[in-house]
């Protein structure tokens, strides 16, 4: 029964989807479909097949590897943090950051991110049928995170259409940023992590592609160059935004004073993370107890529960379950995702707590810049790049960026959630 609501889940969200559509007349369904299907057999591979989960979590272990790596740089200056036996949330999933960060700048410097982004991104437009640049920006955002990507787009964005750079900024809700997935894999299941990655690259592309069609002519289907003509193909230009981003022709920066600006940008990063988790669990638990003066049981979790139970209870979960699934989705939302995995990391792995399918579900639904605060993060990064009045289409859109992160969220739990029982 429950595998049967699970799949009605999953039409439901997309029939969702088509309910907001912003152009239902013009929605690409073949192109929808057959990123569905490449979705099923990915996360059919990833959970079903010894092989499959085995390289899954095989590169969750790298990043874990990475992370116990980096713990020999923060026990050098902080031993006493490290060599404890509970080290809290900054210096186990944040401090490692200081290394990751830097890591993945280098590929970038080097060239090998960009080239990855760059194939990668192609082979998805051709298999896909997406536009060159939507499909380019997808793996862009999954390794450098949604502003980062939007701020090495900047030459492109200018170029495409207000509709086309709405379904960007749509896009941006359903990333994260692969240099902070070591933090992520420190406080739930990895192989987890490492799987809603591909699936959230393509749920964005299916559920941006029926809330906001767009018809790009083949004249139109290019990726902007800095050396060429914005009339040039995609395949024919020099310099793509992804190669762009370790230089600008000509004028590379010194090694030591990127890897410097690299690692002081980490820092910034640590901070604002663990700032905002402060703050937001500090001011969600001020609005408990405010909320408690007028019933005892009145809480921002319940509240957010009761929104969002109906979702997640179709996502094949008992009632129990999927009401306390639906706390922590709401709490995502308002706060973050580190608030919620920083809640349950001890005791995700516990099999009397959380059943594989609600383990997985939940783990994948996490798993994404989805929330509130990321609407404007956003919105400022376009403010500074694109025109009033694309900036001002974006601006009108926000619940549509919303709900198209909550959508991917919960297409990827979904789909996920098919195969882990």
């Amino acid at each position: 029964m429950y595998l049967i609501v699970n799949i009605i889940g999953i039409l439901v969200f997309l029939g969702i989807a088509v309910l907001f559509s912003k152009d239902r007349k013009n929605i690409k369904w073949k192109s929808v479909i057959v990123v569905l299907a490449i979705n099923l057999v990915l996360a059919w591979i990833f959970t079903s097949f010894t092989w499959g989960r085995d390289a899954v979590k095989a590169a969750a272990d790298g990043f874990n590897w990475l992370v116990q790596v980096s713990y020999t740089g923060i026990s050098f200056a902080l031993a006493s943090w490290v060599n404890v036996k509970q080290m809290d949330f900054v210096t186990s999933s944040l401090l490692p950051i200081l290394m990751i960060v830097p890591l993945f700048d280098i590929l970038t410097y080097i060239g090998v991110l960009p080239w990855i982004i760059k194939w990668v991104g192609r082979g998805l437009s051709f298999i896909t049928g997406q536009p060159k640049f939507e499909s380019f920006f997808s793996v862009e955002m999954m390794f450098l995170g949604n502003t980062e990507a939007i701020a090495v787009s900047t030459l492109q964005l200018k170029q495409m259409s207000a509709k086309r750079d709405l379904t960007i900024a749509m896009m941006s809700m359903s990333c994260v940023t692969a240099s902070i997935l070591g933090a992520y894999t420190q406080m739930v299941p990895g192989q987890y992590v490492l799987t809603a990655i591909p699936l959230n690259v393509l749920n964005a592309i299916i559920i941006t592609n029926i809330l906001n069609p767009v018809q790009v002519t083949p004249e139109e289907d290019t990726i902007a160059s800095l050396s060429s003509s914005a009339g040039d193909s995609g395949d024919a230009v020099a310099t793509t935004d992804a190669e762009a981003l370790g230089e600008e022709k000509g004028k590379k920066e010194p090694f030591f004073s990127f890897l410097g600006d690299s690692i002081l940008g980490a820092g910034r990063l640590i901070l604002i993370i663990a700032a905002n988790v402060i703050a937001f669990v500090a001011l969600a638990a001020l609005i408990d107890k405010i909320l408690q003066l007028f019933n005892r049981n009145l809480t921002l979790e319940n509240i957010l529960g009761i929104i969002m139970f109906p979702f997640t209870w179709l996502l094949g979960l008992n009632v129990h379950d999927a009401f306390q699934f639906a706390q922590f989705a709401g709490t995502k939302l308002v706060t973050n995702e580190f608030v919620v995995m920083g809640k349950i990391a001890s005791t995700i792995n516990n099999t009397k707590i959380f059943d594989p399918h609600y383990q997985a579900q939940l783990t994948v639904f996490l798993t994404s810049f989805a929330n509130f605060s990321t609407t404007g993060m956003i919105i400022g990064a376009f403010k500074g790049i694109v025109d009033k009045e694309k900036n001002d289409l974006i601006s009108k859109n926000v619940a549509l960026m919303l709900l198209s992160g909550i959508l991917v969220s919960l297409m990827s739990a979904g789909v996920v959630g098919l195969f882990v029982w």
